[in-house]
């Protein structure tokens, strides 16, 4: 009884301690997962699961996004999750994206979870025309979500409509231009096809290479206005803070880089700028609603410090998670050489397998042939000695009819005949008997020569009746795979997939290993380089031979502005904000303040 009672209470007691938890949905760029949190968690609490369940280590430039009031917010890590102004509806649901973009993606993007996620968010910012992206280079990104997606390009397998299904270009674009899909996918495929032997996740890195020179990426845009009232859109980036004209996103007015900001902050709806010298006067700007204020001194902090992080000397943790990633990439690359050299084989031994085929058919196709001659030749002989037969039958009647006529010749000239006219009548018919028997004489002899002749074409048909024998034995003794060069041992019909094993492959990177490994980096910079004005080429043929289907008057404001931007030779995004901050501090602030 009383252990019965101890029991129970010690359930009770379990029970009581057991936390309240609450669920939480959080949404990826290509996933959902769910997790029960409970309610003390702060939001550290809740990022760091999300963080370890996907494999994400640089959480530096992630965060977990809600909307309060159509107006996007980030969860804080020092605060409480369900004290954020949150729906109280389970489950509770946060988007995880990126919230600060790099200013190199390919320098700085270590992992190649972190590379998808940028992938596939910038990808859908195009695509939703959030950035701007003229049409010959969505063309051009498009082509690399393809070889993502599907790999290489294979025509036996990618034909014409594989891509109808797929939402690769925005929709202005496609309104641009009096262009059918088809038009389109054969203009992706043929770039797609250039991008063969490129892995998942250097495609996706290459798009990210090309989208961080556009103009509006990795922006964040906020209407505000200065002191007299002007409406002006302030853009927050990985470089610093940019002020904009309404009408044109693409180009700032004004720049001001992070390493010449002191202090930021806000009281209200206003925004107070220090500049880093002190004798320059801070400037302001209003914004419309103070939640906005607190996101953009959200945005401006944590891009703030990427910058300054950029130009230190990486962490310990960095700089391992750098050298494991180039110890990943080398083995990846050792890796598709590998399967690119088995590839190859296989594709040697399909073809010597494939000559081998084509050559057995030769041979039995020629079999069937003489098979088929020597049936000619022995039904060519049979027909041949029948003949012969024949005439030689033929040959020996003549002779028993010319001995007849001899003997009845002989019988008249011994018949005594007494009268003129009956020896008359008989030297006549003794005459023509005469002349019957040397025409049957000839006759024989003309048989007699014609059996001769019959039995040398006999003799022939039976000779060519052997060789063709011959022949057809000698194709049924020749080797049915006749000896050819040196073949590579076929490989299993499907590659499976492939596990290192024991001490089968080891990867020692020694002196030597990161010397080659440092060269290959330059060449593929000389390489990189080489391709970039080769891929400017194209870029620039695409879009001269596509300007001819263009509908002026589906052309955005945007558009007008690229365009204009273009013509005058316009620079990347980095180059015209260099050429706007080579003015001093004070004459920007000024330049603000009168805008």
């Amino acid at each position: 009884m009383a252990g019965a009672i101890a029991s129970r209470m010690s359930f009770s007691s379990l029970k009581r301690k057991q936390p309240k938890t609450f669920t939480v949905r959080i949404v990826t760029m290509d996933a959902e997962m769910e997790f029960n949190c409970e309610m003390k968690w702060k939001g550290k609490d809740l990022f760091d699961l999300v963080c370890r369940t996907l494999g994400l280590r640089e959480t530096w430039f992630f965060g977990l996004q809600y909307t309060i009031k159509d107006t996007v917010a980030w969860l804080k890590m020092d605060k409480k999750v369900l004290d954020h102004d949150v729906s109280k509806e389970e489950p509770v649901t946060f988007h995880f994206l990126a919230k600060f973009y790099p200013e190199n993606a390919e320098e700085e993007l270590v992992q190649e979870i972190t590379q998808h996620l940028f992938f596939l968010q910038v990808k859908k910012q195009i695509l939703d025309e959030k950035i701007y992206c003229p049409p010959e280079a969505s063309v051009l990104l498009a082509s690399y979500a393809v070889q993502a997606k599907y790999g290489d390009y294979d025509p036996s397998v990618h034909k014409r409509g594989f891509l109808a299904q797929e939402e690769l270009l925005p929709k202005r674009v496609i309104n641009l231009y009096q262009m059918t899909p088809e038009m389109w996918e054969e203009r992706i495929t043929a770039w797609y096809a250039e991008h063969r032997g490129r892995a998942r996740d250097e495609a996706e890195m290459e798009y990210l290479k090309i989208a961080q020179d556009l103009e509006m990426y990795g922006v964040n845009y906020f209407a505000i206005r200065n002191k007299k009232g002007t409406e002006l859109l302030l853009g927050v980036d990985a470089l610093g803070l940019h002020i904009y004209d309404p009408e044109n996103r693409l180009t700032p007015k004004i720049s001001f880089p992070w390493n010449e900001i002191r202090n930021i902050s806000y009281s209200d709806k206003e925004f107070t700028i220090k500049p880093l010298d002190k004798k320059i006067d801070v400037f302001k700007f209003n914004s419309s609603k103070l939640r906005v204020n607190k996101l953009i001194l959200q945005l401006c902090i944590g891009n703030h410090d990427l910058f300054m992080r950029r130009r230190k000397a990486d962490s310990l943790e960095v700089q391992q998670m750098k050298a494991q990633a180039r110890e990943e990439k080398a083995r990846k690359q050792m890796e598709r050489q590998r399967l690119a050299r088995e590839k190859q084989m296989r594709e040697e031994a399909e073809r010597t397998r494939d000559e081998l085929e084509r050559r057995l058919l030769q041979m039995k196709e020629e079999a069937t042939m003489a098979n088929e001659a020597l049936m000619r030749s022995e039904e060519t002989a049979d027909l041949l000695a029948e003949k012969a037969q024949i005439t030689e039958e033929e040959a020996k009647l003549l002779a028993q009819k010319a001995a007849e006529a001899e003997q009845e010749m002989q019988r008249i000239k011994a018949t005594a005949i007494r009268t003129e006219e009956e020896k008359r009548l008989m030297e006549q018919k003794v005459l023509e008997a005469e002349v019957l028997a040397l025409k049957m004489a000839e006759e024989s002899e003309r048989r007699a020569k014609e059996a001769d002749q019959l039995k040398q074409d006999l003799q022939e048909a039976r000779e060519a009746e052997r060789r063709a024998k011959q022949k057809l034995l000698e194709i049924a003794t020749k080797p049915t795979y006749p000896p050819m060069n040196p073949i590579p041992a076929p490989l299993p019909p499907d590659i499976p997939s492939f596990s290192l094993i024991g001490d089968s492959l080891s990867f020692d990177f020694k002196d030597t290993d990161m010397k080659r490994l440092s060269m290959e980096i330059e060449k593929e910079k000389v390489e990189y380089m080489e391709k970039s004005k080769h891929l400017q080429e194209q870029l620039n043929e695409l879009k001269t031979e596509i300007e001819a289907l263009k509908l002026k008057e589906r052309e955005t404001a945007l558009d007008i502005l690229h365009n204009e931007n273009s013509d005058r030779g316009g620079s990347s995004k980095h180059n015209t904000i260099k050429k706007l901050t080579l003015q001093s501090a004070k004459s920007r602030v000024a330049f603000f303040e009168e805008l």
